[in-house]
């Protein structure tokens, strides 16, 4: 998995919501996929669930299945005093959504070539693999939110719940630059328990939050901490940005992957979906966990709902933020913008006559584009930040335009830029 992006890396296409934003960890960031089972042993840190069997004679498919665990300590989360009075524990938490919660089992068929000097004669043979993951109930229709990377590829999906029934889900859409899935399933209303959205945007460092999920295999665990920073930014499966990130210290792992982050009222802030191992090389919880904001998965949801695709638009460059220190040791013409480091070629970017810097300097062993545009505002909004422009470019569609008002040398200019459809990866 590739280490989460900083201001330099990022290209400006990722969906966004909000408005502020903080340099994102060092630490490399993990999707959380499936926990590894073989048989009955539970086995931490893989990507998949290996009960895979060749198709054929003598095949065997294990079953995981949900056992009602013991409900979560008595222990209360701690609140805004404002809010004292509608704080819940964390075992009232868990016994109002834990029932909203569901295991997501993904099911591959992988084709096995043979080798041709060993196997001469032999066809070739299908794997089934399955992975874990988590996601929970969104409404009374069976719609249920899960993480893209949970169920990416698979030819079989199923959900299941607290009573241990197993149900078929069909994936209605999916976006991998969000790393968000919906699914549905065909059951009666009464059966399901919706859980209720919050306001990630009112989201503040140190609040309480719960998440619930199968870690490790470990169904309908439950587990507490704060939120330890917010406005971060990581890579989603295909590369691109997901901004506006909530961290937390709550304990996630493996199968935690689109499982719930609650806050201390009982309502879903996040779609718990990396966390973060250091450079110790291994993938179990260090204690940095990332979810992605409800603000942003309520969207990308009714679109993927709605359309079963998310159409993100894309203006195809990337740039750095300039400080009032480089802007006086380059002489460039204001304080503040973002210097223009690369534009890729069919880019709406491209057709507009953006120029991308082709000298490159050094300072204080960082490296900064020379020669490019300078962006001072886009829409008429000033710019300071990347992620100021990917949330202006994130509130538009596909085939609109942003206004640009550029520096180039000390001639000030206006581009119109059409913005295209961002395309399925980085690479």
């Amino acid at each position: 998995m590739a280490e989460c992006l900083t201001e330099a890396q990022s290209a400006l296409n990722g969906p966004a919501t909000g408005r502020r934003y903080n340099r994102s960890v060092s630490s490399r960031g993990h999707l959380l996929p499936a926990a590894a089972l073989v048989g009955a042993g539970v086995l931490g840190g893989a990507v998949s669930l290996f009960g895979a069997s060749v198709f054929g004679i003598g095949s065997k498919t294990t079953t995981v299945r949900l056992v009602e665990p013991a409900l979560g300590g008595n222990s209360p989360t701690s609140f805004d005093t404002a809010r004292a009075g509608k704080a819940l524990t964390i075992n009232q938490i868990f016994r109002r959504d834990a029932r909203g919660v569901v295991q997501v089992t993904s099911t591959k068929v992988v084709r096995t070539t043979t080798d041709p000097f060993f196997d001469f004669g032999m066809p070739p043979t299908q794997t089934r693999t399955q992975a874990l993951g988590s996601g929970f109930v969104m409404d009374k229709a069976g719609h249920i939110v899960t993480n893209y990377h949970v169920v990416a590829g698979a030819s079989t999906v199923e959900v299941s719940f607290s009573n241990s029934d197993n149900m078929k889900a069909r994936v209605v859409g999916s976006d991998p630059s969000t790393d968000l899935a919906v699914l549905q399933i065909d059951a009666r209303s009464r059966a399901l328990t919706p859980l209720a959205f919050g306001n990630s945007d009112r989201v503040r460092v140190g609040d309480s939050v719960v998440a619930i999920g199968n870690p490790l295999g470990y169904d309908r665990s439950v587990t507490a901490g704060i939120v330890s920073a917010f406005q971060r930014a990581i890579s989603a499966p295909n590369q691109f940005p997901i901004d506006h990130v909530i961290q937390t210290d709550a304990p996630i792992n493996h199968g935690n992957s689109g499982g719930p982050l609650i806050n201390s009222r009982g309502q879903v802030i996040g779609v718990n979906a990396q966390i973060a191992t250091g450079d110790t090389g291994g993938d179990g919880n260090i204690g940095i966990g990332f979810a992605i904001p409800i603000n942003t998965v309520r969207i990308v949801a009714g679109q993927l709902i709605k359309k079963g695709k998310v159409e993100h638009a894309f203006i195809g460059i990337t740039v750095k933020p300039v400080t009032p220190e480089i802007a006086r040791l380059f002489r460039l013409s204001a304080k503040r913008g973002l210097l223009v480091a690369t534009v890729q070629p069919g880019s709406g970017a491209a057709a507009a006559g953006l120029r991308a810097g082709k000298d490159t300097a050094v300072v204080s062993g960082e490296s900064w584009p020379v020669g490019g545009d300078l962006i001072v505002s886009a829409d008429g909004v000033p710019l300071s930040s990347i992620d100021q422009l990917r949330d202006l470019i994130a509130a538009k569609n596909p085939g609109q335009s942003i206004s640009l008002e550029v520096y180039r040398g000390t001639e000030k200019l206006t581009l119109k830029v059409k913005l295209g459809r961002q395309p399925s990866s980085t690479g």
